[in-house]
C-alpha cells in the first residue's frame, strides 16, 4: 500500500467488520438481554437463579477468550478462526431456536426438563463460538489498518489516530447492534413469543457468516505462515533462545570494564535489530521465548485488570435486576406497554448520540487544557467511566428506595406482579449514566489492552479485555450467592425475593457502589505507579 494514499478514513475492510461486530451483537443481545425474563417465566426459574444462571453464561461467554487467544495468535490463522467460530456459533443459535420450539411444543415436566437441559448446552455453544470469533474479528480488523506496528523508537501520530478512530467506530458499531437487539428483539419476544425470538438472531449471524465468506477477497492478512506443528518444539527453541541471551549478557560483561561506549553501542541496536542467533526464533511468536514473555505482559497488566473487575459486575445489572426490577413499575404509554429489558436500549443509544460530542466537543477542549494531543491518556479515560458507573449505582439504589417505599405505603402486596405506581422511566438516569461510563472504560479498555500487548499478542489484548465482563459476570454471581447466605434467615428471604416489592435490591446496589468506590480508589493509585508500554520502550531506545 501506499504509504500517503490511505491516511484518512477507514478502509472498505475495516468498515465492513465493523458491520459485522454489530450483527454479532445484534445475535447476541438479542439473545442475552431479556434471558433472565425466558428463564423466570418460561423455564420457572426463581429471580436470584436466574441472574446467577445469566450471569455465570455471560462469564463463561466472556472468559473463554482467554484459553482461545493464545491458539489464536500463535497456532491459526486469525481468518480460518472467525470462518469456523462464526459456524459455531450459527450452530449455537440453531439449537436455541430449536430447544425453545420443544419447549413451548411439550408440556410434560419430563420433558421440560430435557428441554432445559438442552437450551443451557444450547447457550453454552454460542459461548465457545463467540470465545474464538470476537477477540480474532477485532484483531483481524486491528489488522487491516496500514501498516504494522511501527518501531519502539518512532512515533507515528497518523497511526496512533486511525488506531483510536478505528476503536471508537468498532464500540460504535457493537452499540448500533445492541440497541437494535435490545429495542427490535425484546418487543418481539413480549409480544410475538420466544421461537421467533430466538429465530432472528439466528438469521441475522447466518448472514453475518456469508458477508465474511464473500469479503474474503478485500482482507489484509498479517498472520505468520509459518504454523509450528511440534508442540515440543517451542520448549527446545526456548532452552535456545535462553542459551544465546546468557551467551550476550557473558560477552557484554567482559567487554564492560574494557569498553563502556561499546556497551552502549550493542545496546542501541535492539530497537531495530537483533542478533542473528536469536533473530529467528523471535520472529516466529510460537517459540518459548515467547510464552515467557507473554506471561510477562499478562502479570503486568493484572493489577489494572483487577480493579476493573467492579465495573464489569456494575455493568451485569441491567440485564438482570435492573429488568426484573422495571418489571414491577408503571410501564404503560396509552395502550403500549414497554418491555423493561427495552430500556437497556438507552445505554446504547447514549453511547451513540454521545460518541460524536466526545470525539467533536470533549477531545478539543481537553487538547487545550492539556496540551497533549490526544486529550485525555487512556488511564484518565477509564477512570472517569469508573467513576460516572459508581454515581450510576448511587442513583439506582435511591430510585430502589423510592420504589420500595411506595409499595410499602400501599400496604402488602401479596402477588410478585403487582405494579407500582412508579413510572419506568425513573430507571433512565441509571441507564444512561452506565451509557456515558462505557463511551470513557469499555472504548479506553480495549485500546489500552491493545496498545499494552505486543503485535503477536492482539487477540490475547483483546481477550484479557473481554474476560474482564467474564470474570466480572462470575463475580456478580458470587455476589449474590453469598448475600444469600449472609442475609437469609430460617424462613426469610434475605435481600432477594421473588416477590420483587419485598425484596431488598437497594441494599445490594449500595454494597456495589461502595465496592466499587474502593476499587477506584485503587485504580488511581496503581495509575500513579504503571508506566506505559510505549514509555518502557522509549527509555530503551534512549
Amino acid at each position: 500500500m501506499a504509504g500517503g494514499q490511505r491516511t484518512k478514513g477507514l478502509s472498505k475492510s475495516c468498515i465492513l467488520l465493523i458491520v459485522l461486530a454489530g450483527m454479532e451483537r445484534f445475535a447476541f443481545k438479542g439473545v442475552a438481554s431479556n434471558l433472565v425474563t425466558y428463564l423466570t417465566d418460561v423455564v420457572k426459574m426463581s429471580n436470584s437463579s436466574a441472574a446467577k444462571a445469566v450471569n455465570s453464561w455471560c462469564g463463561f461467554t466472556s472468559m473463554l477468550p482467554l484459553l482461545v487467544a493464545p491458539l489464536a495468535d500463535s497456532y491459526w490463522d486469525r481468518y480460518s478462526t472467525i470462518l469456523n467460530s462464526s459456524f459455531l456459533y450459527a450452530a449455537g443459535l440453531v439449537a436455541l431456536t430449536s430447544s425453545t420450539a420443544l419447549a413451548w411444543a411439550w408440556s410434560s415436566s419430563t420433558n421440560k426438563t430435557m428441554s432445559s437441559s438442552f437450551l443451557f448446552l444450547s447457550l453454552y455453544l454460542v459461548s465457545v463460538g463467540q470465545g474464538a470469533y470476537n477477540p480474532s474479528l477485532q484483531a483481524f480488523g486491528a489488522d487491516q489498518l496500514d501498516d504494522d506496528e511501527e518501531l519502539p523508537c518512532s512515533k507515528n501520530e497518523n497511526k496512533s489516530h486511525k488506531k483510536s478512530t478505528f476503536f471508537q467506530w468498532w464500540y460504535f458499531g457493537v452499540c448500533s447492534g445492541s440497541l437494535l437487539g435490545v429495542t427490535v428483539m425484546s418487543y418481539i419476544q413480549d409480544t410475538f413469543g420466544w421461537v421467533l425470538g430466538f429465530a432472528i438472531p439466528m438469521t441475522a449471524m447466518v448472514t453475518s457468516v456469508a458477508f465474511f465468506f464473500c469479503g474474503r477477497r478485500m482482507f489484509i492478512y498479517k498472520q505468520n505462515d509459518a504454523i509450528c506443528n511440534n508442540p515440543f518444539e517451542s520448549i527446545v527453541q526456548a532452552f535456545k533462545a535462553a542459551k544465546s541471551k546468557f551467551m550476550r549478557c557473558e560477552v557484554k560483561l567482559s567487554n564492560y570494564k574494557a569498553d563502556k561506549v561499546e556497551l552502549e553501542l550493542q545496546e542501541k541496536p535492539l530497537c531495530r535489530e537483533e542478533f542473528d542467533s536469536i533473530k529467528d526464533l523471535e520472529a516466529n511468536p510460537r517459540n518459548g521465548v515467547h510464552m515467557f514473555d507473554n506471561v510477562k505482559v499478562v502479570l503486568r497488566l493484572l493489577p489494572i485488570w483487577t480493579m476493573l473487575l467492579m465495573f464489569a459486575v456494575i455493568f451485569q445489572q441491567p440485564a438482570t435486576f435492573f429488568t426484573k426490577q422495571g418489571m414491577t413499575m408503571k410501564r404503560n404509554i396509552g395502550s403500549f406497554k414497554i418491555p423493561p429489558a427495552t430500556l437497556q436500549s438507552a445505554i446504547a443509544l447514549s453511547i451513540i448520540l454521545l460518541m460524536p460530542l466526545y470525539d467533536k466537543i470533549l477531545i478539543p477542549i481537553t487538547q487545550l487544557i492539556t496540551r497533549d494531543e490526544k486529550g485525555i491518556s487512556v488511564m484518565k479515560r477509564m477512570g472517569i467511566g469508573m467513576f460516572l458507573s459508581i454515581i450510576a449505582m448511587i442513583i439506582a439504589a435511591i430510585v430502589e428506595t423510592m420504589r420500595l417505599e411506595i409499595s410499602r405505603n400501599m400496604g402488602k402486596l401479596e402477588s410478585q406482579l403487582e405494579t407500582v405506581p412508579l413510572s419506568i422511566f425513573w430507571l433512565l438516569p441509571q441507564y444512561v449514566l452506565l451509557g456515558i461510563s462505557d463511551i470513557f472504560t469499555v472504548v479506553g479498555m480495549q485500546e489500552f489492552f491493545y496498545s499494552e500487548v505486543p503485535v503477536r499478542m492482539r487477540t490475547m489484548g483483546f481477550a484479557l479485555y473481554t474476560s474482564v465482563f467474564g470474570v466480572g459476570s462470575y463475580l456478580s454471581a458470587l455476589s449474590i450467592s453469598l448475600v444469600e447466605i449472609f442475609t437469609s434467615s430460617k424462613g426469610g428471604h434475605g435481600w432477594f425475593s421473588d416477590n420483587m416489592n419485598e425484596a431488598c435490591l437497594d441494599k445490594f446496589y449500595w454494597l456495589l457502589a461502595l465496592l466499587s468506590t474502593l476499587s477506584f480508589l485503587f485504580y488511581m493509585i496503581l495509575c500513579k505507579c504503571y508506566i506505559s508500554r510505549a514509555e518502557l520502550e522509549n527509555e530503551n531506545c534512549k
